[in-house]
């Protein structure tokens, strides 16, 4: 068991990292006219909107608690007064309610993509596999918190924010001890969130890095009537 350990948490993850940020910049180098998200809102357009939003703000907080949990250290939440169970608690609170969120507007797009037709036929075979893959690491995500509710001392949010810790300062070996005893769910869905930054770089994924964070900070445009129009 170790040895599989060592192999999906400790060796797999600096693979993936690899593959993400090599990945990404092959593609902005080489294949710029695929970055791009490929709406598929024209094709249809029916609780497109409702979907998208749902999901959209789901996936950023989830996202953002994710990034806090595992790369925070415990020390900080303890200095500004919280302690491990008192961060589960808030955890699994903030998480669910933006796990179910995500979930119905997930759900939503899943159906849409796999059963209507027209956007059916112009998903890529990649297109309608990163949305399940997203949904399944979901699917397990919201699992968690069920498993999460028989142990409410932090125990396992504290494992996880220390293999986390050992291996962004390159601690493999012994970042791989904190997830030795973790049930198979927590494991399931560390895995699956690896297997996401593999398979970003061969997605549309890829137009995350292009958010266009500089609109919200631009000059205003002034546009004039031009001269003896009506």
């Amino acid at each position: 068991m170790k040895f599989i350990d060592m192999l999906l948490f400790g060796i797999y993850p600096y693979v993936a990292s690899a593959i993400f940020f090599l990945g990404c910049l092959l593609r902005y180098e080489r294949e710029q006219y695929t970055w791009r998200a490929q709406s598929s809102q024209l094709l249809s357009n029916k609780h497109f909107r409702i979907a998208s939003i749902l999901f959209h703000v789901g996936i950023i907080m989830i996202f953002a608690g994710h990034f806090a949990g595992l790369v925070i250290p415990y020390e900080v939440w303890e200095f500004v007064g919280i302690d491990l169970p008192t961060k589960q608690l808030i955890a699994l609170g903030v998480g669910g309610l933006f796990g179910i969120i995500c979930f119905v507007g997930m759900t939503m797009l899943v159906y849409r993509r796999l059963f209507n037709p027209r956007v059916r036929a112009s998903s890529s075979l990649m297109d309608t596999l990163i949305l399940l893959v997203i949904y399944w690491q979901l699917i397990l995500g919201i699992l968690t918190i069920f498993v999460s509710t028989g142990h409410m001392s932090g125990y396992v949010m504290k494992d996880l924010m220390s293999w986390s810790r050992y291996l962004l300062t390159f601690r493999p070996a012994e970042a791989i001890e904190f997830v030795d005893g973790l049930h198979w769910i927590y494991k399931a869905h560390v895995f699956w969130g690896i297997t996401l930054f593999v398979l970003f770089p061969f997605s549309r994924l890829v137009h995350i890095w292009s958010v266009p964070v500089g609109y919200f900070g631009r000059n205003y445009q002034v546009v004039r009537r031009r001269f003896g129009a009506k």
